[in-house]
């Protein structure tokens, strides 16, 4: 195909996928084998292919979508065409009537979703249409569906059915009855037989170190800039590693090798989700990390704040006297923070977690940014008066009373 991006060349490509579109095998697949399919067409690697698919599910399902849509318009092998086209009665296909219905169901409310998805959704459906559409472009000769082979009649009425000339062994024709016997078989002799090649060694493919020593320098390179730059934020620095890998990925997919970067992308892009989703910008940071056990008896005992960056805090106030003032913060980035408090105090607490649950003197609540503020005055008029700031980054609020 031509190298210019003309209008009639996308169009010519598009037809020419579309005739030549991957069918989904009944080996080697995980689901409904549209990554399998994808991968044996194109000859590339279908653990890439998958990891794709998880990518462009975390842009707010548009790899949902398009697994959906690859389920219902590509064929299976043995089939003669998709489920979607055997539904409206243009061929046979070996998917069940109900589950193709269901299918077109589960795509309408993804649909819905591409349209409210924002900027995430849509783009993750244009960037996976364009990955089809580039594919099909460079590899779209390779592994191509076979051609049905034309069947041309057999003309009998010229084929004699009994033979009018003496065979080769008998030019006199003396045993005429003995025409109809076949031809000798000649004699061919047999070649030697070949000494066998040693096996030929595959060269390792070097994309995989050479993608993680480019990781590490782009690490390093990060951290650097991030004394300098506030946009070099944890999320940022991981996206970059991430991307990296994933081009990594994507040239040992047509060169070979690479396939344990896979180990790194899938847990770094979790962890890049969680960061994304979370919100951090209430938590100050800590120079602890592990977790804190109090249980302060005397308010002077009571620190101002508990911290950590990563475990749990359990504070426990039951402890304290019937009367006074106290106040104090608890603040932990991934983790878990339990307080209970007096019966009979009269508390006022503020609850906030980036992702996860809050339980605030109340019930439980999870999701997103939550925050709850309670002024709760115990079991009794007077008392100890608590005033709490309980924050999580990531992780579980839990404020009840002892």
């Amino acid at each position: 195909m031509s190298g210019n991006l003309s209008t009639a060349g996308v169009e010519e490509t598009l037809k020419d996928f579309w005739v030549s579109r991957p069918r989904r095998p009944h080996e080697g697949r995980k689901i409904a084998g549209v990554a399998a399919g994808i991968a044996q067409r194109y000859q590339i690697d279908p653990v890439v292919v998958r990891v794709a698919f998880v990518a462009m599910a975390l842009c707010n399902g548009a790899g949902f979508l398009i697994y959906l849509l690859g389920w219902l318009w590509l064929a299976q092998d043995n089939d003669e065409v998709s489920a979607a086209e055997a539904l409206i009665g243009r061929g046979r296909s070996s998917t069940p009537v109900p589950l193709t219905i269901l299918l077109g169901l589960a795509v309408l409310p993804a649909t819905g979703f591409f349209v409210d998805g924002g900027f995430t959704m849509v783009g993750g459906v244009l960037l996976s249409v364009g990955a089809v559409y580039l594919l099909h472009r460079g590899r779209g000769s390779l592994n191509r569906p076979p051609s049905a082979p034309e069947v041309r009649p057999v003309d009998t009425a010229e084929s004699p059915t009994t033979r009018v000339t003496p065979p080769a062994w008998d030019p006199l024709g003396a045993a005429p009855f003995a025409w109809d016997l076949p031809e000798p078989t000649p004699t061919t002799a047999v070649p030697a037989e070949q000494p066998s090649r040693p096996p030929h060694r595959r060269r390792r493919s070097r994309v995989g170190a050479a993608t993680f020593g480019l990781s590490l320098v782009v690490l390093a390179g990060a951290l650097v800039a991030s004394s300098y730059s506030a946009w070099f934020t944890a999320q940022h620095i991981i996206g970059l590693v991430v991307a990296t890998l994933g081009l990594g990925l994507l040239v040992g997919a047509f060169r070979g090798g690479g396939r344990g970067l896979i180990g790194l992308v899938v847990p770094l892009s979790l962890a890049g989700a969680v960061l994304t989703s979370a919100d951090f910008s209430t938590f100050d940071g800590s120079e602890h990390v592990g977790d804190v056990d109090a249980r302060p008896v005397t308010i002077e005992q009571l620190q101002s704040r508990y911290d950590t960056n990563a475990g749990t805090v359990d504070l426990d106030l039951t402890g304290l006297p019937a009367s006074g003032t106290a106040t104090t913060a608890v603040e932990v980035g991934v983790g878990s923070v339990k307080v209970r408090v007096p019966a009979s105090a009269d508390v006022t607490v503020t609850c906030h977690t980036g992702l996860g649950s809050v339980e605030c003197l109340g019930p439980e609540k999870g999701g997103r940014n939550n925050t709850a503020t309670v002024t709760d005055g115990g079991t009794g008029e007077g008392g100890l008066k608590l005033e709490l700031d309980v924050r999580a980054g990531v992780g579980e609020v839990v404020v009840r009373r002892g």
